[in-house]
């Protein structure tokens, strides 16, 4: 999702490079949803001795969460000194 906001910004004149990475912050949103819904699906899994499902599927999901949510974290933080470098500079 967030390389799409870039290349949307690179290709579409009315798309700035600070909207498409405003787009990319919303994915610490949704990174932090993906862990809670993999430490659920873990549970569940344990609760009933792994016949709910995979774990290999429950861990999945809790990498892709760890990485969209530091993903969106690293986008915020560039947002945020590029306001400030416009602030004072």
């Amino acid at each position: 999702m967030p390389i799409v906001g870039y290349v949307a910004a690179r290709q579409l004149q009315r798309v700035t490079i600070v909207e498409a990475t405003e787009a990319t912050c919303g994915s610490a949103v949704l990174g932090a949803a993906a862990l809670m819904l993999a430490r659920r699906a873990q549970r569940r899994i344990e609760r009933t001795l792994g016949r709910a499902g995979s774990r290999g599927t429950a861990r999945a999901g809790k990498l892709l969460g760890i990485l969209s949510l530091c993903i969106g974290l690293t986008a915020a933080l560039a947002l945020g000194f590029y306001g400030l470098l416009n602030y004072f500079g």
